[in-house]
Order: C-alpha cells, then sequence, then structure tokens
C-alpha cells in the first residue's frame, strides 16, 4: 500500500513537471510560435489550436508564466523523446568527467611545466576536467599573487582545450585553479545562434515599444550561419 502511495506521488509529479498541451492550456490568448521557430504572435488559443491541428501537430506551452503565456505548434511526442536523449546523455558525460590532478611548485623548471602543461591538455583532450595545484613552501605562502599569475598562464596555455571552471583560491598550504573540457562545436554553435536570436528579438521588441502583435506579425529571423 505504501510502495503503490509513493508511486502515485510521483506519477503526480511528472505530470505536474510536463508542459501544458493542447486542450490543456485554458488560457483566452498565447504568443505563437510556428513548427520552424517562426514569431506569428498573439493570437486567440482557439486560433493557436487550430493551426497546430491543421499541421498535424501539438500545442505545447513552453513558456507558462508569460504574459500572455508562449505556445509553439511542434511534435510533442518527439520532443519528449529527444529532451530525455539529451538528458541521458548529459548524466553519461558527467558521469564519465573525470577531476584530475597536475601538480606543481610555484619556482618550476620550464621543462616540467611543459611536461605538466602537455599532461593537462590530455585530460581535456578525454573529457576531464583538471584540477592544477600549487604546492606552496615555506616563505613562497606569503606571495600568493605569484601564484594567481602562474594558474592564469597556466589556463591561457591550455586555453584552447578548456576554461576555467573555478578561479585560483586557497586551499589550506596550496593554491587550486579548475579547468573544464569546452563543450563540442556544436553545442557551442547551437548556444551561441540562441543567444544571437534572443538578442535580436530583445532589440527589435525595445525598437518597437513591445512585442509583436496578430495584426503585424513579426518576421522569423534566422541566426547568422557560422
Amino acid at each position: 500500500m505504501r510502495d503503490t502511495l509513493r508511486e502515485s506521488i510521483r506519477m503526480k509529479e511528472f505530470r505536474i513537471s510536463d508542459p501544458r498541451t493542447n486542450d490543456r492550456i485554458r488560457v483566452p490568448e498565447v504568443r505563437l510560435v510556428g513548427p520552424n521557430g517562426e514569431q506569428v504572435g498573439v493570437v486567440r488559443i482557439e486560433v493557436a489550436l487550430r493551426l497546430a491541428q491543421e499541421a498535424d501537430l501539438d500545442l505545447v506551452e513552453v513558456a507558462p508564466n508569460s504574459k500572455p503565456p508562449v505556445v509553439k505548434i511542434m511534435d510533442y511526442g518527439k520532443f519528449k523523446y529527444e529532451a530525455a536523449q539529451k538528458a541521458k546523455e548529459a548524466r553519461r558525460n558527467q558521469a564519465n568527467t573525470v577531476l584530475k590532478e597536475v601538480r606543481f611548485r610555484l619556482k618550476i623548471e620550464a621543462h616540467d611545466y611543459i611536461t605538466k602543461l602537455k599532461r593537462a591538455e590530455g585530460f581535456l583532450q578525454s573529457g576531464d576536467k583538471v584540477k592544477a595545484m600549487i604546492l606552496f613552501r615555506g616563505r613562497e605562502q606569503s606571495r600568493p599573487e605569484q601564484g594567481v599569475r602562474l594558474l592564469r598562464k597556466f589556463a591561457e596555455d591550455v586555453a584552447e582545450f578548456g576554461t576555467v571552471e573555478s578561479n585560483p583560491t586557497i586551499d589550506g598550504r596550496n593554491m587550486v585553479m579548475v579547468i573544464a573540457p569546452h563543450k563540442n562545436k556544436s553545442e557551442v554553435k547551437t548556444e551561441q545562434n540562441a543567444q544571437r536570436a534572443a538578442n535580436k528579438e530583445a532589440a527589435r521588441s525595445a525598437r518597437s515599444g513591445g512585442a509583436p502583435t496578430a495584426d503585424a506579425p513579426a518576421e522569423a529571423e534566422a541566426a547568422p550561419a557560422e
């Protein structure tokens, strides 16, 4: 009985987290986005539902807290499947990410530095994070700025393969900095294009003094090709 109750609660939580779709969207007006990302504008919910039905697709509420809520015409089944696959891939990548440690002294010889640098580059290329650690000795602890300079140089030298995730900080007698591998190029490009599109939409709304309406639909703007 208790297991059944827990399962029922989990199912309710799952349903609550799902976006509203089709006739579950019970508001008079919505801001409609077409199946290809084009901005249709503010329309009556009946119009949005009819357009989704005519396209043999679903109407999905993607921004319920907006005024009015933003909805998009899409294949909801395909959307859920792709979202689940992305979440699965993200969990797998997170599980596979290892924090590798590279230690060196404040007064390090050039050839030793190059060796540590190559090792860190190899870790980052393999998709692992790198924890760069400076081991202070004696009075070196009174000169933390030298450690910061060395770690920043290290970050610049591996910038082709990773980016600083946490800046240099004191950890006991040591100073540490974490460098994470770059995302793959497709993810970076997608994020950049999405940001450009959002910036253009915000600028256009600011110039017009408000968001586009159904009477004057906004033309969709494609992100510039890389």
